[in-house]
């Protein structure tokens, strides 16, 4: 690091550790002024390489900044203070330490120049992670934390291999474009761990799986960094794949669909962000500048809407206990701040004019029209309606609305509310001046989103999905289950493998290892242990006794000898001078 550069990411990182540290209202004025240091360290940056230093004969830069990673530390920042506000109530230290630790991994990922530094802050993103899963501290959350840990783990070794060979081939640990080693083994392995962390799927049932189950204030962290860094790596790297381009549209799909089933709030969101991030991952598939600018702007949109809808989740999880649809109703009349705020995100992800969705999203659909891609085009539509239905209808109304159970609710503390209502602001800043974000994204902008038929079609979209609800409503109820998709492997999976286990691998282990245990083993140990035992009782124990006795024997003689009569003592110093006289003569 120089003098003229400090990095925002271990600003919060080395804060985090000092935090428990602190007491009272400084810890509280802390945990707001470190993120707010990062953000302004973030826009004080000029684009250039900083923090340059070598390693093992390789050049480590931590820090690259150019106007893609500068979008990302903005949003990452803010995104930081408001998540610390949102949480400042809560006494557990542990928590704070792991989330701002969190950020500042995310920040690393962000400014990292090369490969070294990125897995660095890739693997320690994982870790810090996984814990604000597992401080929930309940067995279905230290469950959910153990899956997330192991399949992030199997994600980094998938990236340092990838390294290892990218390595290997061109000596170079430089991370920039990988379109010139397109198809290789390297580019394949390091594709893979990016595409887990983004959780594209099949490699995404950890997100669904883990996010339900964190913290009410870790799930808020959670939705914000780690499938968005997996989406600016992508950017870096990968942009033009064309198999994003088709990964990324089912994804949004594929998140909308399973979001139909879903009864649990969190759970029901959290299928949301795949299929949001979707549109990130086909923008940089797409890989245009129009495309590329839509991934970065939504990825900045979404960060805050997603963030604001698991807050408000968050909320009436923290207040009445509950997170299946189908135990709540009601709470619209002791939490109207809550749903109103609520309401804003809901808006914002489906893409409802004047809100951030609808500037951000655009851009990614209106880039696969002007790249003749009719089929993604539509995927992408499909998929905003489904959005409105399950996200900005369903969800808000068997909440708030819907049968009144009689739930006693209220509003959650106030730092709560208020990280809501400045996340509820910039859904609304944005969608309202879209150009405050569009004058800062990679490529020079030339997007007009508020033209009449791109307003009059959304509408007219949205309006048919909220018609189609209402209309359907009695088939919308949600069902007391959960739905599976290929988190089976490891939900029930493991039964089937506990019956293969049990089954045949059970008398194969007995018919066959068996008999290799009993012959290669267990009967020459056996063999040998008698041996052993053979040797210490007729040569060991026959030795001590012999000594023994004979020890025994020449105490007998010298308690003879010592006497204390000194007429003994005379004889025996005469026979000892006999002695002598004798061997001398013999000698001679």
């Amino acid at each position: 690091m120089t003098l003229e550069w400090l990095h925002p990411g271990l600003l919060l990182i080395v804060g985090a550790w000092v935090l428990p540290l602190l007491k009272g209202n400084v810890k509280r004025a802390a945990m707001l002024v470190l993120p707010a240091a990062a953000l302004i360290d973030c826009f004080v940056m000029r684009p250039g390489t900083y923090g340059v230093t070598n390693f093992l004969g390789q050049q480590v830069v931590f820090g690259r900044v150019d106007r893609l990673s500068l979008v990302f530390s903005y949003v990452f920042s803010i995104m930081a203070f408001i998540g610390m506000l949102y949480a400042l109530h809560v006494k557990d230290d542990s928590q704070h330490v792991a989330a701002l630790t969190y950020v500042g991994s995310a920040l690393g990922v962000t400014f990292a120049g090369d490969f070294l530094s990125l897995y660095v802050f890739w693997e320690l993103m994982a870790i810090s992670s996984s814990l604000l899963v597992l401080l929930r501290r309940e067995t279905s959350a230290v469950a959910a934390g153990f899956r997330y840990l192991l399949v992030h783990i199997f994600g980094g070794l998938l990236l340092l291999a990838g390294i290892v060979l990218h390595w290997s081939q061109t000596g170079s640990l430089a991370f920039g474009d990988m379109g010139a080693y397109s198809g290789g083994p390297a580019w394949a392995l390091i594709l893979a761990a990016f595409l887990l962390n983004a959780a594209v799927p099949p490699l995404g049932a950890w997100l669904p799986d883990a996010y339900p189950e964190a913290t009410v204030t870790g799930a808020v962290f959670m939705t914000a960094f780690t499938t968005k860094s997996a989406v600016y790596v992508l950017l870096r790297g990968f942009a033009g794949t064309e198999l994003l381009v088709w990964l990324g549209a089912v994804m949004a799909v594929y998140g909308v669909v399973y979001a139909v089933l879903e009864n649990d709030a969190r759970r029901l969101l959290a299928y949301h962000i795949i299929s949001q991030v979707g549109y990130m991952v086909c923008g940089v598939g797409i890989g245009s500048a129009l495309a590329a600018n839509g991934a970065t702007a939504h990825a900045f949109a979404h960060i805050l809407y997603k963030a604001l809808l698991f807050m408000g989740a968050g909320a009436v999880l923290q207040t009445t206990g509950l997170r299946k649809l189908s135990e709540m109703g009601g709470l619209y009349k002791t939490m109207p701040i809550t749903l109103g705020l609520y309401l804003v995100g809901a808006f914002a992800i489906s893409a409802v004019p004047l809100f951030s969705g609808f500037v951000s999203k655009s851009m990614v659909v209106a880039a696969a029209g002007e790249d003749h891609r009719a089929v993604i085009f539509l995927m992408l539509t499909l998929a905003s309606s489904g959005t409105f239905l399950h996200t900005g209808l369903k969800l808000p109304y068997y909440m708030f609305f819907g049968k009144d159970r009689g739930i006693s609710g209220k509003e959650p503390p106030g730092n709560m509310l208020v990280a809501m209502g400045l996340a509820a602001a910039a859904c609304i800043l944005i969608g309202v001046f879209p150009g405050l974000l569009y004058e800062r994204l990679p490529n020079p902008v030339d997007f007009v989103p508020y033209t009449l038929q791109h307003v009059t079609s959304t509408l007219g979209m949205l309006a048919f999905t909220a018609w189609g609800f209402f209309l359907l409503l009695k088939h919308l109820d949600p069902v007391p289950t959960i739905s599976l998709d290929t988190d089976w492997f490891y939900r029930r999976g493991a039964s089937a493998l506990g019956t293969l286990v049990r089954g045949p691998l059970a008398r194969l282990e007995y018919g066959f290892v068996g008999e290799i245990y009993e012959f290669v083993v267990r009967r020459p140990v056996l063999g040998a242990a008698n041996f052993f035992r053979d040797l210490d009782s007729y040569v060991v124990d026959s030795a001590i006794v012999g000594v023994g006795r004979s020890t025994q024997s020449l105490s007998q003689v010298l308690r003879t000898v010592v006497s204390g009569n000194a007429q003994h003592y005379g004889l025996i110093m005469a026979a000892g001078i006999l002695v002598l006289l004798a061997a001398a003569i013999f000698v001679k």
